[in-house]
């Protein structure tokens, strides 16, 4: 078993331990020895060791623990609030200790007594939901976390918060977090799937700057579906999934008083915003080689079919097929959304404005399957809040 793997359950057994026995009782004591000393091991080749639970997926760093498939606490523990985990060099016995006992608390609903803690001390643990770039030494409110099911009801919560964390990754590590984008598509899929028919949740925009993270969700639910329209596999359509999740990644190098201008832009600011697909790929291909589709993708989806758009190409070829499905994604949710400058369209005329675009800016045949698709399961389609649940329609076929 991996160092990671054996810390972890270390880190379980101390937890059920001390539900068990009190302070000070010495099988207590000597479970949160053990685990401490976990700790300190796994700090020897990694200083800085990160744990993600997502649903079923725990994820050590970057990569799915495979041997944790079956491992309980993962879900427990992202109930109780704690979906990431990240200690830092130097995190003392005690600390570690009081760390345990707030997570026991949300694990039990139980109050914490902060009277005896110091205020002054800082925390080297850091730990909360997705999208939360840490904890200081308050302890926060145990908030409920949408396990993914096969539900008609749900919310995109933590599908958001999600996004938004790995934004702030790209952003501050210059790393992308591929394993937490791939569970995010999975719980999207999840939550189209939870009917007998499938159902398009489209998240609706609350603040203007957080488009990016809104757009991001629709696009890859809006991709999806349409790759499930046209026949594709499960496995390809959860890869365009990802693609559409990631195309707009490059925008986290835009300033963002450009980013979220609420007027017209000018040539210098049009000239960054139109860096994003290039600056897109990068991030994309050099975290993860494998993730040359979504690298594509990214670089791709504002090329029109007759050439224009940008990036502007040196040499005439084709785009990927899911550049062409993700290019009518993208245009149908950036036009249903309201801006500051503009009202949103009404479904229709977007499937108008498409339709008339096939040939030389769509791609015809995407554009085709996307506006039948769309027409089609009209009713399928639910406008989700991103904190409330939503019941999708029932009657839809």
């Amino acid at each position: 078993m991996s160092e990671p793997a054996k810390f972890l359950n270390s880190f379980a057994q101390s937890l059920a331990t001390m539900s068990l026995y009190g302070n000070g009782h010495p099988q207590r004591e000597r479970t949160i020895d053990a685990a401490y000393d976990s700790l300190l091991l796994l700090q020897e080749n990694d200083p800085r060791p990160r744990f993600s639970f997502l649903g079923q997926d725990v994820i050590y760093g970057e990569m799915a623990l495979r041997e944790l498939g079956d491992w309980g606490w993962g879900a427990r523990l992202a109930n109780a609030g704690v979906q990431r985990l990240e200690f830092e060099r130097g995190t003392s016995r005690d600390e570690f200790e009081v760390f345990l006992e707030e997570v026991l608390a949300r694990l039990t609903l139980q109050a914490v007594d902060s009277a005896s803690r110091s205020p002054e001390r800082r925390s080297t643990i850091k730990f909360g939901a997705i999208g939360v770039k840490g904890s200081d030494d308050q302890v926060r409110p145990v908030e409920s976390v949408v396990v993914p099911t096969a539900s008609i009801s749900y919310s995109l919560n933590d599908e958001a918060d999600a996004v938004r964390w790995l934004h702030d990754e790209v952003q501050v590590r210059g790393e992308l977090p591929l394993m937490e984008a791939e569970s995010v598509v999975r719980s999207l899929s999840l939550a189209m799937h939870g009917d007998k028919n499938i159902v398009i949740p489209l998240l609706q925009l609350k603040e203007f700057d957080q488009y990016t993270t809104t757009h991001s969700l629709n696009v890859s639910v809006l991709t999806m579906a349409l790759a499930e329209w046209v026949g594709m596999g499960a496995k390809d359509v959860r890869a365009f999934g990802v693609a559409g999740l990631l195309h707009d990644l490059g925008k986290v190098r835009i300033p963002k008083e450009v980013l979220t201008k609420p007027g017209k832009l000018s040539d210098d600011e049009w000239k960054i915003m139109r860096q994003h697909p290039v600056d897109g790929a990068k991030i994309i291909y050099e975290s993860d080689r494998d993730l040359d589709l979504a690298a594509a993708v990214a670089y791709e989806h504002h090329i029109m079919i007759n050439g224009q758009g940008y990036p502007a190409r040196r040499f005439e070829r084709g785009v990927h097929s899911a550049s062409k499905l993700v290019h009518v994604c993208d245009v149908y949710d950036a036009l249903r959304t309201k801006r500051p400058y503009r009202d949103a369209w009404e479904s229709e005329r977007v499937l108008k404005h498409i339709e008339e675009g096939a040939g030389p800016d769509f791609d015809a045949e995407a554009a085709t399957a996307f506006c039948a698709m769309m027409r089609q399961w009209e009713r399928r389609v639910a406008v989700v809040d991103e904190t409330q649940p939503v019941v999708a329609p029932e009657d839809a076929a």
